[in-house]
């Protein structure tokens, strides 16, 4: 098996048989250990980085970047899902085909965490096997009373968590800032709480505090729990418009987060997952360039430096 692009086909074949005798784990490990291939990072695009550029477009871009697989986004980021409405499943099928691209996840901020049903199906119909939402709120709690909060989120996301299984696709959760599961602790707390191995974070460094130390330390403490990575940093924020060159610091190489400790964390747990570049421009729905072959050349460039990171691993 290649370990480094098979892992959609695997984890649902894995999800279908294993899970329901208690082998998931196992059969995961055993996955990751067969792999003796350089530790190399697996490249997905976010269509909104494209802004409202056609589906089509973004397709064509996306091997350039060295990616193989496209995240999927909706308005107010881009408007890639909306599209995909007016093609149907069968004319998107078509256009991954022809460009060679697979569909890796959906980011469901449109539709919440507890209203994804119908993308699951969606994503599993066009051969993906994620869907991406947040935590929400509550805000604020401390002590006891966020564990007990997060005792109660994890209980409401259980049959939602055994819906994604039953249909082969994952759940990952944003650590997005503000929500009930940000930090570290909320992050480990919360995979405690949630054994199960289709659900775990995907993993924004943007929302964490910008140490990569410890951001490290996040990854190796999550292992494969760790389902999906962005390449993203905080940088001078993605809230207020700023000159180009100051919001192009959140990507990787431009702003002043070392990604070193991080990439020989996900090499430490020989991370499996897709690792996408990322960032916010302002406003949402633009593209983070104004033409497709240059927001494709910025992808590179932070792809680039991660590859120079991860000969320093």
């Amino acid at each position: 098996m290649n370990a480094q692009l098979s892992r959609r086909d695997f984890n649902k074949q894995l999800l279908g048989t294993a899970c329901s005798a208690g082998l998931l784990g196992t059969a995961l490990g055993a996955g990751r250990e067969a792999s003796q291939k350089p530790f190399q990072l697996n490249y997905i695009v976010a269509s909104c980085m494209y802004g409202t550029l056609p589906l089509e477009t973004i397709l064509q871009e996306t091997p350039k970047t060295g990616a193989e697989y496209i995240e999927i986004w909706a308005k107010r980021h881009g408007n890639q899902r909306e599209q995909i409405d007016e093609l149907g499943v069968e004319k998107t099928k078509q256009l991954l085909d022809k460009y060679k691209v697979k569909l890796g996840s959906f980011t469901c901020f449109k539709y919440g965490l507890f209203n994804m049903r119908g993308e699951m199906d969606l994503v599993s119909q066009l051969g993906g096997d994620m869907v991406i939402c947040n935590s929400g709120g509550p805000r604020g709690l401390k002590g006891a009373e966020l564990k007990a909060g997060i005792k109660a989120f994890a209980e409401k996301l259980k049959p939602h968590i055994a819906a994604a299984e039953e249909k082969g696709v994952m759940i990952g959760l944003e650590n997005h800032g503000g929500g009930l599961i940000n930090d570290p602790d909320t992050q480990r707390w919360l995979m405690e709480m949630l054994p199960a191995k289709n659900f775990g974070m995907a993993l924004a460094p943007y929302h964490l505090e910008q140490d990569p130390e410890m951001i490290g330390k996040l990854i190796t403490d999550l292992d494969d729990r760790l389902l999906h990575f962005q390449a993203w940093q905080h940088g001078m924020g993605c809230i207020k418009k700023l000159p180009k060159e100051q919001e192009l610091l959140q990507l990787p190489g431009r702003g002043d987060l070392n990604f070193v400790p991080l990439l020989a964390a996900l090499k430490k747990i020989n991370y499996q997952g897709r690792t996408e570049i990322f960032m916010h421009p302002v406003p949402r729905g633009i593209p983070i360039l104004p033409t497709a072959e240059q927001v494709t050349a910025e992808i590179n460039r932070s792809r680039e430096y991660l590859e120079n990171c991860l000969k320093q691993a």
